[in-house]
């Protein structure tokens, strides 16, 4: 079994559809894929059904984009195995998905003010699949009018972080409420790499949530990482996930579908 639990689509901020990413996940010999689309679960069901037609098995999922405002910082957190209709998933959620995507179309007003000649259209069309626009959407457009060479360039980092012109974040949803949803729907919460955004602080009180996992395997988890995290699932009897973050073209760190693996004597519980 080979397993890569972290995977996007153009449902959300990837740059490849369903289908495709199924047949990468294929062609890179991956068996167990998880797909966890931020925000949404949209198009799980059709995706197990291809995943039953190409010998994939496909365990449906989300990313949630949380926060611990205790510590003031952001907090993934994933849903595996959730009741399909995901209804505390979706009350949580939905207005989440409305607020991103007012705050990109006012980060594509400020690039406009700004003297880049973006196309509304364009923008539709980069984002047709998605359930919001997201900033890989606006600097894939920026891209393709030559502003740039890539999506996590120099302009990237000049516009949307320390500052910069479309440097505004919305708010998001309480990390508590995250598990909270996930865990009333049937699923299993899993903390998203912790490395990446230093939010082992929360993990304590998570667990008193009803957290289930804690994600190892991660492009941006350090070796100092991958032993903290043993040392807490062995303490805590957490369950050890992981995968590449794919995320196609959209992908910060370039890492292909099946290049990193979720651990797997923990596959079966999925």
């Amino acid at each position: 079994m080979r397993g890569d639990l972290h995977v996007h689509t153009s449902i959300s901020d990837g740059s490849l559809n369903t289908e495709r990413t199924l047949k990468l996940a294929k062609k890179n010999g991956v068996t167990h894929l998880g797909i966890v689309n931020h925000d949404t679960v949209k198009g799980l069901k059709e995706a197990i059904e291809l995943g039953n037609e190409m010998g994939i098995k496909i365990i449906p999922g989300i990313e949630i984009s949380a926060y611990d405002y205790k510590n003031d910082r952001k907090v993934h957190i994933l849903g595996y195995n959730f009741n399909l209709k995901a209804e505390n998933i979706k009350m949580l959620c939905n207005p989440l998905l409305e607020e991103r995507n007012k705050n990109s179309i006012w980060q594509y007003k400020r690039l406009l003010d700004e003297g880049y000649d973006i196309d509304f259209e364009l923008l539709k069309e980069k984002s047709k699949d998605s359930e919001a626009i997201y900033k890989q959407h606006l600097m894939s457009c920026l891209v393709e009018n030559h502003y740039t060479d890539e999506i996590y360039s120099e302009l990237y980092r000049r516009l949307f972080k320390n500052g910069g012109v479309c440097a505004r974040d919305i708010e998001y949803i309480n990390a508590f409420d995250a598990v909270d949803a996930i865990k009333k729907d049937g699923g299993l919460a899993v903390l998203a790499h912790p490395g990446q955004l230093n939010s082992y602080d929360i993990i304590p009180q998570l667990l008193a949530k009803g957290l289930d996992g804690i994600e190892i395997v991660h492009p941006s988890h350090t070796e100092k990482d991958i032993k903290r995290i043993k040392q807490i699932a062995d303490f805590s009897g957490l369950i050890l996930t992981g995968g590449s973050d794919f995320h196609g073209a959209y992908s910060e760190s370039k890492t292909d579908i099946g290049e990193l693996e979720s651990p797997e004597a923990y596959l079966q519980l999925f």
